[in-house]
């Protein structure tokens, strides 16, 4: 088991404060968060948890702060443990340090890059022009049941021939964990989005139609039904004003990495 999945628990317990037998209130702007053994937890480390659970929706309150401050500690107390212990020597543990340490000024170099080169509207509408028209035509509601095997997957569909219901053969046999439930349904989404030869398969289908062999893709064999399709609905610009953010703010981080590999002397 991944060690991130089992040391959740752990984890929730010091960020959450839980078990704290007491607790202290607000800090002021230059007092630190708190003393543990001689070694300080500067206030802002305290400002940056209690900006987190902000950003999160939860309201700045002297309890919010209490639980943060009891979380703090605790950290600290356990850290301070696994130090006298020589953890930290260890090199596996050394090595994620370092990559914290390295992820973490990674971060502070984009997020102080994206601040100083704000993203405009005039960069987002023209990033919309650019991408709207090369968005896919048509739009294709599709079901399908996924098995492992052809011969299976050629039996279902002789069933469905005789009668069988497409949705309750799906609920009851495909292998697909996200559609089963749904007898099948895929929603409504391009061609693009699919494995080619499932594209290809639901483009050739007429509304209301069956594929008359399995469909091969890595995931398996699928049987497909078309149940509809329409033209695309091109989002406008405030509904689509969110992604764009995200992907212009992908291009500008991308581009500033190519910059900085460019000015850089590797061997």
């Amino acid at each position: 088991m991944n060690p991130i999945f089992r040391l959740r628990p752990l984890a929730l317990v010091l960020a959450l404060g839980l078990g704290a037998a007491s607790a202290a209130g607000a800090q002021n702007d230059n007092a630190p968060a708190a003393k543990v053994n001689g070694t300080t937890i500067p206030a802002y480390r305290m400002d940056a948890a209690v900006k987190t659970r902000i950003g999160q929706g939860q309201p700045d309150t002297p309890e919010l702060r209490k639980g943060i401050r009891e979380a703090l500690i605790n950290q600290e107390v356990v850290a301070q443990e696994a130090v006298k212990k020589g953890l930290d020597k260890r090199p596996q543990v050394a090595a994620r340090i370092e990559l914290d340490r390295q992820m973490t000024l990674i971060n502070a170099y984009f997020e102080e890059y994206l601040s100083k080169n704000p993203i405009t509207d005039d960069m987002l509408k023209k990033e919309y022009e650019r991408l709207k028209p090369q968005l896919p035509p048509k739009e294709y509601r599709a079901r399908h049941i996924l098995v492992e095997k052809e011969d299976d997957a050629k039996n279902i569909i002789a069933q469905i021939k005789k009668g069988a219901s497409f949705e309750k053969v799906a609920a009851e046999q495909s292998s697909d964990p996200g559609s089963k439930a749904r007898g099948g349904d895929l929603d409504w989404g391009p061609a693009e989005r699919w494995p080619k030869p499932f594209a290809e398969a639901v483009t050739k289908l007429k509304k209301g139609q069956m594929v008359d062999a399995p469909v091969h893709t890595e995931f398996g064999y699928h049987i497909i039904r078309l149940d509809d399709e329409r033209a695309t609905k091109v989002p406008t610009f405030d509904e689509a004003k969110q992604q764009l953010q995200q992907v212009v703010q992908s291009q500008m981080v991308q581009k500033l990495i190519a910059d900085l590999r460019g000015k850089a002397k590797v061997e």
